[in-house]
């Protein structure tokens, strides 16, 4: 099962890896840190020292149709944030 499903690439994220070397990505919902820590350690080859998931729900979205007012939501996804030893960095682009 692969519990890694992208990196997110946010402004947000992008600022927490240039200030704390922290990395963010979306993983499965079921996965838990140790399965997490350990895709990670293999599919990159760096030492993870911590990792903080959370579930963040989806936004409510809206418009407006022919037929009225249509209201739904996005999925609610797993969120892990993973901190690597000093000196560590992740390359997403190298392993395309």
């Amino acid at each position: 099962m692969e519990f890694l499903k992208k990196p997110i690439l946010t402004e947000k994220a992008s600022a927490l890896t240039e200030k704390s070397n922290r990395f963010t990505f979306k993983v499965e919902h079921k996965a838990n840190k140790l399965q997490i820590k350990s895709a990670i350690e293999k599919m990159y080859g760096v030492n993870v020292l911590a990792i903080n998931t959370m579930v963040v729900d989806g936004k409510v979205k809206s418009r407006n149709t022919k037929g009225g007012l249509v209201t739904g939501r996005s999925p609610k996804y797993k969120k892990a944030i993973v901190t690597l030893a000093a000196g560590e960095t992740i390359d997403y682009y190298s392993n395309i």
